[in-house]
C-alpha cells in the first residue's frame, strides 16, 4: 500500500515539477505575446528642451514621468539630421541613403506633397511587417514621405501604401506658410531671387513698350509681345507652385481623403489629439500599433491658447508644453482603456533643434543643451542626438539609465520582434533590437560604428571602443559657422553639406566623446596616443561599410522634388482645390 501510495504522489509530483519548470517567468511571457507599440516621435526637439535631459525651465512633466517609469537612452542617434531622411531610416531600420531618401543637391527634404520623389514602393517598413502580424496599424500626424508617383490618386508613396491601416494627419510637413500670419519659410532665399528676376523682365518689358511707343527705341510690336508673353509665362511657371504653397502644401488627410485644404490650423491639435486617442478606444482589443508623429516643435509653433505665454521660453516654451500635455492625455488613455502594462511606448525627437529659427528676436527653434551644432549638421552631436524614451511596465525596469550608442533605426528591428515578426532578408538591416539592452540582459550595445551622413556625404563616423569604454569620433567634414564662432549657419538659416560652406579635414577633428561630449576639444596625434591608431580603424570600418552600398534611384533629385500639377493632392477639380470636411462634420 505504502509503495503504492509512493507511486501515486510521485505520478503527481513529477509533472507539477516540469510544469513549473517549463513555465516561462512573468516578463518573458510578456515578450511571447505581442504587446500594443506606441511611438510618439515630436518634430525639431531639441535634446535639451526636455526636463529629464537636463533643462529645468521648460515644463515636460509628462515625458519626465515617462522617464522615471521606463528606460532613458543618453546617447540616442538619429540617422539624418532633418525630418525626411531622418523619419525614412525610422521606418526602414536602413541609412537613408539606402532608399534614396538622402540628398545629392541642396534639396534635401521632400519639397511639395505635388512632387514625385518619396519612400519607395519596394521598401519594407516595420508598419508593413506588424501589419502581417495581424496588427493593427495607424499613423496620426507627420508623414513627410511623399504622396504620389506618376499620377494624382496612384498614392505610392503614401502612408497606407507602407503599412498603415490608418491615417490621419499631414502628408507633408507644418511649415510658417501654412499660417497667413507667419513670414513665409519655405524656400524663402529661392523666392527672392524669383520675385527679383519677375521684376527685372517686367521692368525690362515696360521699358522696351515705353521706348517704342515714344520713338526712343526700335523694336517691332512682335518682338515686344513675345517678351511680354515670355514674363508672364515666366511669372506664372514659379508663382503658380510658390504663390499657392497654403493651398498645395497645408493639407490634411484621413486614408486617401483630403478633409481641408488648407488646413484650419486653429484646431488642428485638438483633432490629432482627438484621432489618437480614438485609435487607441477602437483597437483596445487587439494589438495595436500607433505612430503618433508630433506636428510639435515645428514652425511656425501651432499652439493653442491654453498654453500661450505660459513657460519662460516663448512660443517655442509654449509649444513644447503643450506637446508635453498631449503626451500626458495618450498615456491617460492607455491607462483608462487597461492597457499600460501591455503596451511598449516610446518617445524620440526625429533630429536636433533648430538653431537658426528665429523672427527678429523672437527664438523659434529648439535648444541642444550642451551638445555642439543643431539641425541640419549631420556631425555635430546637437544636430543628431535626441532624446529616447522606452516605458514597459513590468519588462522594462524602471528608473534605468542607458549610456551605450543607440540609433533610431534600432526601432525597426525592435518593434518586429516583439511583434513576432522577421525581418527581411534580402536587404541590409542597420537598426539593432533592443530589447536585451533595454532590460539589462546585456551590458553594450551591439552598434560598434555609426555612419553621419549629410545627405550622400559622409560627414563623421562613431566608433563605440567597448573594452575601453571610448566613444571616438571623427569628422571629415564639417560646416563653416556664421559668424565665426556662432554655432550655427545664421548667414543662411541652414548648414549645408557640401561646397563652400563646409571644411574638408585631413586628418579628420577626433573627439572622445567619453570624456568630451560636447565635442570642444580636438584630439591630436601630439595629445592622444592612440590617435592613429583610431584614425585607421575608423578608416577600414568606413571602406567596409561602403562596400554594403548599392546604386538606387534618388527620391530627391531635382525631378523627384519640383512640383507637378499632376501628382497634387486635390479635395476638388484641380486648380480649385478647396475643402473643409472637418467644419462640416
Amino acid at each position: 500500500a505504502s509503495s503504492l501510495l509512493l507511486c501515486f504522489r510521485t505520478s503527481l509530483v513529477v509533472p507539477l515539477i516540469f510544469g513549473l519548470l517549463l513555465q516561462p517567468p512573468l516578463t518573458q511571457l510578456s515578450i511571447v505575446t505581442q504587446p500594443n507599440i506606441v511611438l510618439l516621435m515630436a518634430d525639431d526637439l531639441g535634446i535639451g528642451d526636455v526636463g529629464c535631459y537636463g533643462n529645468d525651465t521648460i515644463r515636460t512633466p509628462n515625458i519626465d514621468h515617462l522617464a522615471k517609469e521606463g528606460v532613458k537612452l543618453t546617447q540616442h542617434i538619429a540617422a539624418a539630421p532633418l525630418c525626411t531622411p531622418s523619419r525614412a531610416a525610422f521606418l526602414t531600420g536602413r541609412y537613408p541613403l539606402r532608399s534614396g531618401m538622402d540628398a545629392i543637391n541642396n534639396y534635401r527634404v521632400i519639397f511639395w506633397n505635388g512632387g514625385s520623389g518619396g519612400l519607395p514602393p519596394n521598401e519594407t517598413t516595420f508598419a508593413k511587417i506588424l501589419q502581417r502580424q495581424g496588427y493593427t496599424t495607424g499613423l496620426i500626424g507627420k508623414w513627410h514621405q511623399g504622396v504620389n508617383c506618376e499620377s494624382r490618386n496612384d498614392h505610392c508613396h503614401h502612408p497606407l501604401n507602407h503599412g498603415f491601416d490608418y491615417f490621419y494627419g499631414m502628408p507633408f510637413t507644418l511649415i510658417s506658410d501654412c499660417q497667413p500670419t507667419e513670414t513665409p519659410e519655405m524656400d524663402r532665399a529661392f523666392r527672392r531671387k524669383l520675385w527679383l528676376s519677375t521684376q527685372m523682365i517686367g521692368l525690362v518689358t515696360l521699358t522696351a513698350a515705353l521706348g517704342r511707343l515714344t520713338g526712343l527705341i526700335s523694336v517691332s510690336w512682335k518682338t515686344l509681345t513675345c517678351l511680354a508673353g515670355f514674363s508672364l509665362l515666366f511669372f506664372v511657371s514659379w508663382f503658380s507652385s510658390y504663390g499657392f504653397v497654403q493651398y498645395w502644401n497645408c493639407i490634411m488627410m484621413r486614408n486617401h481623403e483630403v478633409t481641408e485644404q488648407p488646413m484650419v490650423t486653429d484646431r488642428t491639435t485638438s483633432l490629432i489629439l482627438r484621432e489618437s486617442i480614438s485609435f487607441i478606444e477602437r483597437n483596445k482589443h487587439k494589438p495595436f500599433l500607433l505612430f503618433l508623429s508630433f506636428l510639435h516643435s515645428h514652425t511656425p509653433l501651432l499652439t493653442t491658447e491654453k498654453f500661450l505665454g505660459k513657460s519662460s521660453h516663448g512660443l517655442y516654451g509654449d509649444n513644447v508644453e503643450e506637446m508635453d500635455w498631449m503626451v500626458g492625455q495618450v498615456l491617460d488613455a492607455i491607462d483608462k482603456e487597461g492597457l499600460k502594462n501591455t503596451t511598449l511606448v516610446y518617445f524620440a525627437s526625429d533630429h536636433g533643434g533648430w538653431l537658426e529659427r528665429h523672427e527678429g528676436k523672437r527664438q523659434l527653434g529648439g535648444w541642444n543643451g550642451i551638445y555642439r551644432g543643431g539641425k541640419a549638421m549631420a556631425g555635430w552631436e546637437g544636430g543628431i542626438r535626441v532624446p529616447g524614451i522606452f516605458r514597459w511596465p513590468g519588462v522594462l525596469p524602471a528608473g534605468t539609465v542607458i549610456n551605450e550608442p543607440t540609433s533610431l533605426m534600432d526601432i525597426y528591428p525592435t518593434v518586429v520582434h516583439l511583434a513576432g515578426g522577421v525581418l527581411p532578408q534580402d536587404r541590409v538591416i542597420d537598426g539593432r533590437d533592443l530589447m536585451p539592452l533595454l532590460r539589462g540582459t546585456v551590458e553594450h550595445s551591439e552598434h560598434e560604428f555609426l555612419f553621419h551622413y549629410c545627405g550622400i556625404h559622409l560627414h563623421a563616423v562613431r566608433w563605440h571602443q567597448k573594452d575601453s569604454g571610448s566613444i571616438w569620433k571623427a569628422h571629415y567634414v564639417t560646416p563653416i559657422f556664421h559668424p565665426l564662432g556662432a554655432g550655427g549657419c545664421y548667414d543662411r538659416g541652414f548648414c549645408p553639406c557640401f561646397g563652400e560652406g563646409v571644411t574638408h579635414h585631413d586628418p579628420p577633428l577626433l573627439f572622445d566623446l567619453s570624456r568630451d561630449p560636447s565635442e570642444a576639444k580636438p584630439l591630436s596625434a601630439d595629445t592622444e596616443p592612440l590617435f592613429d591608431t583610431v584614425i585607421k580603424k575608423i578608416g577600414r570600418a568606413t571602406e567596409e561599410h561602403r562596400r554594403t552600398l548599392t546604386p538606387v534611384p534618388e527620391q530627391l533629385s531635382v525631378y523627384n522634388v519640383v512640383w507637378k500639377p499632376w501628382l497634387q493632392p486635390c479635395c476638388g477639380t484641380f486648380p480649385f482645390c478647396w475643402c473643409d470636411k472637418e467644419g462640416d462634420d
